[in-house]
């Protein structure tokens, strides 16, 4: 019955989402998702009216984040082939470039601020500063797939923390973008910008007109078998599990290897990471048995764009606001830095980088540097309507290149964190920053 109930209440939220973001110019204006309007609607609600909401009904809706990001992460390459990394590199290196710069350094930046400054004077865990990657970079699907390895290592507020910065990175992200937009097209970066103004109703409410509705994707089976939804589902379902039986089979080979070990770096790993490993993998047979016909990309797209919605709703809704208003001092200092250096380097870096579409190339990387994904793509869309610059192609292959990578790196230096120590992921963090800069001066004569 539990299950019934929350599922009925985020529909009903994110449905209100939707109708407030339809009806409010503000928050059209704002481009926030009706997810996360709703979030907002839900964390209201639930802090008015907290006297009367059961604490098993938030506790589990806490869970639902960290089961939807494995549901995300293994439809990544489901669909869509497994690029051969070669020529995507060659392709795609000063994208990727101005990307691993950003990342790396929200972790020098987040790591650093909190082991020199904010541990030893506000007393927060070694591991804040891992939030700042975590929820800009990362966003609400990352901190929920982490959930389980705050819960391991015994800092279950930095859940709500994480959550906290997601969702201040997201409306920075695109408060600033829209900012940034307007002073480019002011100096004349770009010309075909299409401002809140220019917008049609139907855009400005996030609503397809009637005679230009897109296909939400291809049916590859014939529904006297199974459904086509179904299917592709199920599909989702075996690379979850194929994540899960890596995660227990890496558990069991580090208990084997190192016996009387007092730290386990496997204890509270995150999926996720892993379930992206499946759909790899799964893909690939696929491939190689000539039957990746029966998967459609654009139903994955659909599963993991519904689970993204379902995921920012219930991550936002049950922020425990008494944790972050514990650390709103310490917090204000590392989103603050956070989104300077964002800014800086993307501004810095990217008309250095790129010799055509320098701007919408970066602020796409800006967007998902403090958002997700969508919110770079809005912005790049803003910008460049039309596709008519390059911006989207080199964006879309850095991320087949940039997500595996840092996905793995995230569960990896949230645990050292923790066991080893933060100057470790200190250093590999500014080793690997150095590295990427060194990398963009080599670019930055032959701009691409």
């Amino acid at each position: 019955m539990t299950a019934v109930i929350i599922f009925a209440m985020l529909s009903v939220l994110l449905v209100a989402g939707k109708i407030l973001r339809v009806q409010i110019p503000l928050l059209q204006k704002l481009y926030l998702p009706s997810s996360i309007v709703g979030g907002l609607l839900g964390l209201l609600l639930i802090s008015c009216f907290r006297e009367h909401v059961p604490d098993e009904l938030t506790d589990e809706m806490r869970m639902m984040p960290g089961f939807l990001i494995n549901v995300i992460f293994a439809t990544l390459f489901l669909g869509g082939g497994v690029p051969k990394i070669k020529n995507l590199a060659v392709s795609v290196l000063p994208q990727l470039t101005l990307a691993q710069i950003v990342v790396w350094g929200q972790y020098v930046v987040g790591v650093g601020l909190a082991g020199f400054l904010l541990v030893p004077a506000f007393k927060v865990s070694p591991a804040f500063g891992n939030l700042l990657e975590l929820g800009f970079e990362g966003g609400h699907g990352t901190v929920g797939g982490m959930a389980e390895a705050f819960k391991a290592h015994g800092w279950e507020d930095g859940i709500a923390l994480g959550y906290t910065v997601a969702t201040v990175g997201m409306v920075c992200g695109i408060a600033l973008g829209m900012c940034l937009v307007n002073w480019a097209y002011a100096r004349g970066y770009i010309k075909t910008v299409r401002p809140f103004g220019k917008r049609s109703l139907s855009e400005r409410r996030g609503i397809h007109p009637r005679d230009a509705r897109p296909s939400a994707g291809r049916q590859t089976v014939l529904p006297d078998s199974v459904d086509s939804l179904a299917w592709h589902i199920a599909i989702v379902g075996l690379a979850v599990l194929i994540g899960f039986g890596i995660l227990q089979g890496c558990k069991a080979a580090e208990v084997a290897l190192f016996p009387t070990a007092k730290t386990r770096l496997f204890l509270g790993f995150p999926m996720f990471p892993l379930c992206m490993v499946g759909g790899a993998l799964l893909q690939i047979a696929a491939h190689v048995a000539k039957v990746d016909l029966l998967v459609d990309r654009d139903q994955m797209m659909r599963i993991s764009g519904a689970a993204l919605d379902y995921l920012a709703l219930s991550a936002v809704a049950t922020i425990q606001l008494s944790v972050v208003m514990a650390n709103w001092m310490p917090l204000t200092v590392m989103v603050v830095a956070g989104i300077a250096w964002t800014v800086f380097a993307v501004m810095f870096f990217s008309p250095r980088l790129f010799r055509e579409a320098w701007f919408e190339r970066g602020i796409a990387e800006f967007g998902q540097a403090t958002g997700v994904t969508a919110t770079g793509l809005l912005l790049l869309r803003t910008v460049d309507p039309d596709s008519k610059t390059i911006a989207a192609a080199s964006f879309a292959g850095k991320q087949l290149l940039h997500e595996p990578a840092m996905n793995l790196w995230v569960a990896l230096a949230f645990a050292l964190v923790l066991t080893v120590g933060w100057v470790p992921v200190f250093i590999v963090s500014a080793v690997m920053l150095a590295m990427w800069i060194g990398v963009s001066l080599f670019l930055m004569r032959h701009k691409a």
